[in-house]
């Protein structure tokens, strides 16, 4: 690693981030939210495919953008513990930026299903699109965990650069 980059953590933003219980809400709902999508994008294809189950669709997008919003709102929570800031902290502004697109196109879906202003196989490709989004979003903050991960090992390795107090604190990632 180089000594000229900056840390995702500092060590007292790596110790907020351990011992918040808002590390554990994400960790939780991050997976489930996966869950929905995965369930969620096979309806909206066999519907698209095969014309069947475009309630059921509707209902699985749904409960999918639920879940997006809810892990928006505890990751803001999250990101207020962490980096004393709801949104756009440095170390996941451009996370947080596309997150917006996301919400966005989930809420363009909402909108144009209750008030009819698109067709049901327009609303399915506006779901994809969502999905679409969603997933690149998905990859963003995969890549930021990773990123912290090999930070944690760099670190370790040079255990003269960081006290033992800071490791002993929970600094593990």
């Amino acid at each position: 690693m180089n000594e000229k980059s900056k840390l995702l953590y500092t060590p007292e933003q790596r110790i907020k981030r351990d011992k918040s219980i808002w590390t554990i809400v994400q960790g939780v709902l991050a997976p489930l939210q996966f869950l929905v999508f995965l369930v969620s994008i096979t309806l909206v294809i066999r519907y698209l495919m095969t014309g069947k189950d475009y309630e059921m669709a509707n209902y699985s997008i749904l409960l999918k953008t639920f879940f997006l919003l809810l892990i928006m709102v505890t990751g803001c929570i999250w990101e207020k513990v962490v980096f004393d800031k709801y949104l756009f902290a440095e170390a996941f502004f451009w996370e947080d930026v596309f997150s917006m697109l996301v919400i966005f196109l989930h809420l363009s879906y909402v909108y144009c299903l209750f008030t009819q202003k698109l067709s049901p196989d327009s609303l399915m490709v506006l779901a994809l699109c969502a999905y679409v989004a969603y997933f690149i979003n998905a990859a963003q903050f995969i890549w930021k965990l990773r990123i912290a991960r090999k930070e944690y090992e760099a670190l370790q390795k040079k255990t003269s650069y960081v006290s033992s107090e800071v490791f002993n604190e929970g600094y593990a990632s």
